[in-house]
């Protein structure tokens, strides 16, 4: 098997620098075929020690939200991405938005804009699912629940004091349909309120949907 064709059979995953040095372990000088590689397109750089399949690879790349978690991590797939993601919002989403327990951090790549929200433990833990993105590939994501809850507290300038305010956040502002709100799970919400920042705006949420 040629490097093109090892490469190709890892093409759904991101590649790690460690996963290509274990490929090219025949190669006296490895990091150099990796800048050949990438020169005649057989690799795309998505940041320092991060790739994947290049045009010249004719094979399925990475789903983008396998590649955000890799991108920067310990993250998970949240916000607006998330509640597009789970059908909660009509808006197509140009921006791979997450959740880390690390400093905020963008990303500009080939394959789009990814963005990462600082929020702590130990409520960043709550709300998780590995969703099954294509064949082999999984990610971890937000639940609908932890997807809106994440919003509220990462939207600068939202402080809902009211139901009349909470409902017209989530039926105006983020234009979610009141079925899809009835549908979200208020009681496990409410467990994850003693440690989530904006107690009482969340609480306002959950009250709100409550009485839909």
């Amino acid at each position: 098997m040629d490097i093109k064709q090892a490469i190709q059979a890892h093409s759904g995953q991101p590649l790690t620098h460690q996963l290509l040095l274990s490929l090219l372990k025949d190669y006296k000088r490895p990091n150099e075929k990796i800048h050949t590689l990438l020169n005649q397109g057989v690799l795309q750089s998505i940041k320092k020690g991060l790739y994947v399949i290049g045009p010249e690879v004719k094979a399925k790349k990475p789903e983008t939200f396998l590649l955000a978690n890799h991108i920067f991590g310990p993250s998970y797939i949240s916000l607006d991405a998330a509640l597009a993601y789970h059908g909660l919002i009509p808006e197509r989403v140009y921006e791979v938005s997450s959740i880390t327990v690390k400093a905020s951090r963008n990303f500009k790549t080939p394959l789009g804009l990814f963005s990462y929200i600082r929020l702590p433990l130990p409520y960043y833990a709550f709300g998780l699912q590995q969703v099954k993105l294509a064949e082999e590939q999984f990610a971890l994501v937000a639940s609908p629940e932890k997807a809106l809850t994440d919003k509220v507290i990462t939207t600068s300038g939202i402080i809902l004091r009211s139901i009349k305010e909470a409902r017209d956040y989530l039926l105006e502002n983020l234009r979610i349909d009141e079925t899809d709100l009835k549908n979200l799970n208020t009681k496990t919400m409410l467990t994850w309120l003693p440690d989530a920042p904006k107690k009482d705006s969340l609480s306002m949420i959950v009250k709100t949907i409550n009485g839909l």
